[in-house]
């Protein structure tokens, strides 16, 4: 038995730092966008990130790239 993938949408997750708590530790907050096209390269994906975060004040600290599959046993 041969198991294949259908890739599905993927979900872009931007975590970023708005500041720092009483102890000094990074305080983060993430934005996510979700649904994105199954084709998309990740280079874009991340293009787009820093683009639309750019345009606020805060710096990213990580950029998550989910991708959901479908497993079919063939």
């Amino acid at each position: 038995m041969a198991v294949s993938t259908t890739s599905l949408n993927s979900t872009l997750i931007v975590k970023y730092q708005t500041g720092t708590t009483p102890t000094g530790s990074p305080e983060l907050k993430q934005k996510s966008v979700n649904y994105l096209k199954a084709d998309a390269s990740d280079q874009d994906v991340y293009d787009v990130a820093a683009a639309l975060l750019s345009l606020g004040q805060h710096p990213i600290t990580n950029v998550i790239l989910r991708k959901n599959f479908e497993l079919l046993d063939e």
